[in-house]
């Protein structure tokens, strides 16, 4: 999975361009260990991504494929497909590694998926709201977020429980 998704990602020749991809592997933890953008979509210049994107979830569904409509905070919508691969254990006593491998595509490209045609899947007109990554996301109702994002104070409440796990200044 993880070569043919890199081979995809990579084949925009001029001239006869195919659906442009981008490529991203993660660890259980969460570290980013390759990077391909062949279709614009904002990677963070520094940590994680989203916790809300699949590519963090298909570690509980392991050696399936797992898609998702995503939407950032500025309205740019994409479409992901995800999946587990194993490497290493090729010797005895050697470990096993789990990565994660996420390809995608913007959605103007996403009907050419024949991932995006079946009517048992995520739809296209309920994506997951994501941000780029927490401390870059200014989403205030987020569940998932580990951090505060950049530029905002915490607003600490010792009268009630939010139902996120910070509680932010506004712009």
């Amino acid at each position: 999975f993880e070569q043919t998704a890199h081979r995809i990602t990579t084949l925009q020749r001029p001239g006869s361009e195919k659906v442009p991809f981008f490529l991203i592997r993660v660890d259980p933890a969460g570290n980013i260990s390759k990077l391909l953008d062949g279709a614009g979509f904002p990677f963070a210049k520094h940590g994680g991504a989203c916790p809300l994107w699949s590519v963090h979830g298909v570690f509980k569904t392991p050696r399936q494929i797992v898609t998702q409509w995503l939407e950032l905070p500025d309205g740019q919508r994409f479409f992901s497909i995800a999946r587990t691969v194993t490497a290493g254990g090729g010797s005895f006593g050697a470990p096993r590694v789990e990565r994660a491998i996420a390809i995608g595509c913007a959605a103007e490209h996403a009907e050419k998926l024949i991932y995006t045609s079946d009517d048992s899947g995520p739809r296209a007109d309920a994506p997951t709201p994501i941000g780029v990554a927490c401390r870059v996301c200014h989403r205030p109702t987020c569940a998932a977020r580990s951090e505060l994002p950049i530029g905002r104070e915490l607003l600490p409440d010792d009268y009630r429980r939010l139902s996120v796990p910070f509680g932010f200044s506004s712009d």
